[in-house]
């Protein structure tokens, strides 16, 4: 058991651990300007931070009006994507020693994420987090993405960890709302500052209004270090 007192954390991968959220509006640009949408912006993009990629192209289908089969987008955008993640994808660099910090002590660690696991696979390869992060779930593997729990309490079973006993780390409303419905407590980060007042990142018990400017490895480390003692 690691010195926090039996807590394991439960990380989202982007926005959160990752700044892939540039990658994933090219790759979506791209791919909807291939399908005859050629004024998709970056404000277009903020409103599907933190949906799940299959559910983010079933909105385009309906939205836009597109005539290909949701399967066929997914893999053209996932296509595109994996094309930027391999080359040109950062990890935040607290976020980074957060992990190292946590690996040290022996926290369980877990990433529950919207991406594919392919997409997951590559960012965690090309960034070296792979080393400390190995239990993963994708969306994919689950019924429901979030904000629905489903993601993090199946992190939470290959933990083998009590969803009581889990932290989850993110970026956005819905995964904050499904941190909340998993009964895991939450470390909000949010990536898009508007969105620091959504509902959703209420329930968190620990807010960075500024997101990973304000986010530091030591601060979060001493919050959890108070919430296992609070246990």
């Amino acid at each position: 058991m690691s010195t926090l007192g039996g807590i394991s954390v439960v990380f989202d991968l982007d926005g959160t651990l990752v700044d892939s959220e540039p990658n994933y509006y090219e790759a979506g640009r791209r791919t909807l300007a291939a399908y005859g949408v050629p004024d998709f912006t970056w404000a277009d993009h903020e409103e599907y931070v933190g949906i799940s990629t299959q559910e983010t192209v079933a909105d385009w289908k309906r939205r836009y009006g597109l005539r290909a089969p949701v399967e066929e987008l997914l893999a053209a955008k996932n296509r595109r994507y994996l094309e930027l993640a391999r080359t040109s994808t950062r990890a935040y660099p607290e976020m980074r020693k957060f992990v190292e910090l946590l690996a040290g002590e022996g926290v369980p660690l877990a990433v529950a994420s919207g991406s594919s696991p392919q997409a997951i696979e590559a960012i965690l390869s090309c960034t070296g987090l792979d080393a400390y992060l190995r239990t993963v779930v994708s969306a994919d593997e689950v019924a429901h993405g979030k904000p629905a729990p489903d993601v993090f309490l199946e992190a939470a079973r290959r933990l083998g960890a009590s969803p009581a006993d889990c932290v989850v780390l993110e970026d956005a409303a819905p995964g904050a709302a499904a941190a909340h419905a998993a009964g895991m407590r939450c470390i909000a980060v949010p990536y898009v500052a508007g969105q620091a007042d959504a509902p959703e990142f209420a329930t968190a018990g620990l807010l960075l209004r500024g997101g990973q400017a304000e986010f530091t490895a030591r601060a979060a480390y001493d919050w959890l270090t108070r919430e296992a003692r609070a246990s």
